[in-house]
């Protein structure tokens, strides 16, 4: 348990400095605002030229404390961290040269070292606080849900640096958001992808027989009824890796050319002859 949660604790702080990097490298030096705090602290930058770690402490703080009081205490101690520590690596490496001084580039790469940091910090069951908590706090009160609350925030510090800046900076910050949420989704799942396959057929028995002979993979039967004809059928589930989907496909259509067959991405599958659990 001590080794776990040290290993948390290593995540978070490890995030916390790849998207601080990130952000003085890439996204500061060309004016790329792309939501939460950072994006806040960039376009008060532009404004005032204020400190942006000292923003992000004065927004990411008061916002952790505010959690607390209306949320309750599920945030914990590693979610402060995270709320501390990130900004002071901001602060650290404010002096270090910009990687780029293209937009593009410092939202594409920024976007990338951002979700690879919030990745990690997510994966230490923590947070970097800010937005997400305001997120959090509109939901409980407003009923909104929480996707949409952190958009709507995210759009409107977006819509701030098109204002502030420009459309075309505004929409860069947009390219880095995009960004950002894919490679976070790449870290927690990895770039595996695995499909999940229900077959409907007559030939429930040859199909089973196919899949365990000839792809030694598992198959799980459902007990389903047809909603027009009423008629109980058993449905195969088979979960497979995406390059064994084609040879699927081809052998259930060898067994059963009438089956029916729906195709749903599977973006993370643990147990047996996948990820362990």
């Amino acid at each position: 348990m001590r080794r776990e949660k040290l290993l948390d604790l290593l995540l978070i702080l490890l995030g916390s400095a790849f998207v601080a990097i990130a952000f003085n490298l890439f996204l500061l030096p060309n004016d790329v605002a792309s939501g939460g705090v950072s994006g806040i602290s960039t376009i008060v930058f532009a404004l005032f030229g204020m400190e942006p770690a000292y923003v992000q402490w004065g927004l990411n703080i008061p916002l952790f404390i505010a959690g607390v009081l209306l949320l309750g205490r599920q945030f914990g101690l590693k979610t402060l961290i995270g709320t501390i520590f990130l900004p002071f690596v901001v602060f650290l490496t404010r002096d270090v040269p910009p990687a780029t001084h293209e937009p593009l580039l410092g939202a594409l790469f920024g976007g990338i070292g951002v979700g690879l940091g919030l990745g990690l910090v997510f994966k230490g069951k923590a947070s970097t606080g800010g937005t997400d908590l305001a997120a959090q706090i509109i939901h409980k009160f407003t009923g909104i849900s929480l996707g949409i609350s952190v958009a709507i925030i995210d759009g409107l510090i977006v819509l701030a640096a098109a204002l502030v800046f420009n459309v075309e900076k505004g929409l860069y910050a947009l390219i880095g958001l995009f960004v950002t949420s894919k490679t976070i989704d790449i870290v927690q799942v990895g770039f595996s992808r695995s499909k999940m396959v229900l077959v409907i057929t007559t030939k429930e028995g040859s199909v089973k027989e196919a899949i365990f002979q000839q792809m030694d993979r598992g198959v799980t039967k459902i007990q389903a009824q047809g909603g027009y004809t009423n008629d109980f059928r058993t449905m195969l589930l088979c979960v497979i890796h995406q390059s064994q989907f084609t040879k699927l496909k081809q052998l259930v259509k060898s067994v059963d050319p009438s089956a029916f067959v729906v195709v749903m991405e599977a973006s993370e599958v643990l147990g047996e002859g996948f990820n362990p659990t």
